[in-house]
Formats: structure tokens, sequence, C-alpha cells
């Protein structure tokens, strides 16, 4: 899929390092620079760390023409309406749009300067205007963001939320009734140790327990974890007793 993001007369170099970074996060690799005010690839390498291979395919342009003259499908962002009712899309239906049209050659993802937005000539310009929906009180996004919403708009539609969890370094198997019941005896001779059930109703704490622990629910390991827990407190609490000293509580 080929996406390009075009910034177009950016002012901020953090902006910039902000949407390089969001380009590494998100799996795309090209950004495309209309006359930044500011832009060294060293500085911008200093905020956002280990995109080197972002930084390396980053291009620079005079005009807005020649930034875009490759791109078979423009789509602008913007804050401010447009008259031209066909054109105007939401985030998740423009990632559709574009995904199935990116195979067919560049798309363009393109962003004004962050204190003006797009032209009415840059708008011109596009296929497509996005406007993501925010507060109407205060709808102009901070530009790094407006990208970012975009980009994980566009993730969603390439299967990102498809892919498994990561792998705990350590798996256990479910607790059997057994292991839970020993565990519950424990918590049980804790509390007792440290006196908290003097003012307290033991059934009533210890059935409380149970329901926490059932609506978890527990692994062995977590369950030998938590009797391990409780075992030191019993300990505890009995060294206490017998050096004559009384629990704080």
């Amino acid at each position: 899929m080929s996406v390009i993001v075009v910034l177009d007369h950016p002012q901020d170099l953090v902006n910039i390092a902000h949407v390089v970074r969001g380009l590494k996060n998100f799996g795309l690799r090209d950004l495309r620079l209309v006359n930044p005010r500011e832009y060294e690839s060293y500085r911008v390498e200093g905020i956002a760390h280990q995109t080197q291979d972002i930084l390396s395919r980053v291009r620079a342009y005079s005009t807005l023409e020649e930034a875009i003259a490759d791109c078979v499908h423009v789509v602008g962002f913007t804050a401010r309406g447009r008259t031209a009712k066909r054109n105007l899309q939401r985030p998740r239906e423009a990632a559709a749009e574009i995904a199935a049209l990116a195979d067919g050659g560049p798309v363009a993802l393109l962003f004004g300067r962050e204190d003006k937005g797009l032209s009415n000539d840059a708008l011109d310009r596009c296929h497509r205007v996005v406007t993501i929906p925010s507060d109407p009180g205060y709808p102009s996004l901070n530009l790094a963001h407006a990208v970012i919403i975009m980009l994980y708009e566009l993730a969603l539609v390439r299967g990102a939320e498809e892919r498994p969890f990561k792998e705990p370094r350590r798996t256990s198997e479910p607790a059997p009734a057994d292991e839970l019941e020993r565990l519950f005896a424990d918590v049980a001779k804790a509390l007792q140790a440290i006196e908290f059930f003097k003012t307290r109703n033991a059934d009533g704490v210890m059935r409380t327990i149970r329901e926490i622990a059932h609506r978890a629910p527990l692994d062995l390991r977590e369950v030998k974890l938590l009797r391990a827990m409780a075992i030191e407190v019993t300990k505890y609490g009995e060294r206490l007793a017998r050096s004559g000293l009384h629990v704080d509580r």
C-alpha cells in the first residue's frame, strides 16, 4: 500500500518529528515536506529516535503541485467546512477508500500548516476532504495528532486490530478448585494473624475474597503467589507474637 503523508508549509520541527514517529509506529515510510520553515534530519532523529529509515526517505518540495504530482488520490484534512458535500469524509470512511486505491498508485494524505491549515487552493486539489470529528467549540487539532488519528484508522483497515497480543513470558494453567481452597485457608490464617477479624465478620470477609478470586479468575501461578504472600504474613505475625510485640493496624 503506497500512502504518503504530505505536510504543506509545516512550521514546527517538533511536529514533523512526531509525524515521523507516527509513520514508524504504524508501518508507513514516506513523508513529503512542502517548504518547511525548518527541517534538519539529525534534529528530528533526536526527537523521534530509531527512525533513520523514515528520515532517509523524506523528500522536500518547493511547491505542492510537485509534491502530489504522481499521486492518484489526494485526501486533504481540515477543520473547516466545505460546500462540496459529496467530497467530505470522516477518517474511517476515508481509510477504507484510501486502502482500496493505494494499490494502484501513491495516495497523499495532505495536511496544512499549523496556524492556518490548508488553503482553498490546496483543498481544491483534493479528491476528498476529511474532517476529524471534535468539539465544535475547539475543532482545530494539533498537526501531528491529526496525522496520528488518520494513520491509526489506516492501520485498522490493514488488519492491525486482528494481530494477537504478545504472549506472556510465563504461562500457567487454570487453578483447580483444591488449590483455590488452600489459598482461601491461607488468607484466612494471615488475616487472623494480623487480627483483621477482630472487628469484622470473618465469614463475610472470606466470602467477598472468594467472589473476587472467582471473578478474576486466577490462574495456578497467581494462586501460588498469593498463597506464598499469605503464608509469609502468617509467619510474620507468629514471630511478632513470640517476641511479645503487637501488630499495628
